[in-house]
């Protein structure tokens, strides 16, 4: 059974979408992420920890869920994923509580298809974002 709001986890998944398109809009866009011959370091490292309003809200959010729904986003995201069926919703649960850390948020997010994963997830248990 999903206890986490399906509402707060569209919210998450639309987060995410925008959040992996700006990351992929800017590494595509940026040509100055090559060192100069005169620079050791690039100018330009797109990062997931760039501190944009996009990504402190995903934060914000869920380090707002209690520990147990933050461990069913990440068992969400494992069943969307295939690593998981439904049928072993308790298993994936199970291992989401031994894998918990408080950074929760850093680990969904660096999940390039987190959007479709959570999506996939919410779909198994017959929620949809729309």
């Amino acid at each position: 059974m999903l206890d986490t709001n399906p509402l707060t986890i569209c919210r998450l998944i639309e987060l995410a979408r925008e959040i992996h398109e700006q990351q992929s809009l800017e590494t595509i866009a940026s040509t100055d992420d090559l060192p100069d011959e005169d620079d050791e370091e690039p100018r330009h490292q797109p990062d997931l920890d760039c501190g944009d309003s996009l990504l402190r809200e995903f934060a914000a959010i869920i380090d707002d869920l209690e520990p147990d729904q933050q461990q069913q986003l990440v068992a969400l995201l494992w069943l969307g994923r295939g690593d998981f069926t439904l049928d072993e919703w308790n298993a994936d649960l199970k291992q989401a509580q031994q894998a918990w850390n408080e950074n929760t948020a850093d680990y969904l997010i660096r999940h390039p298809q987190l959007a479709d994963f959570l999506s996939e997830g919410l779909d198994l248990f017959g929620y949809r974002c729309d």
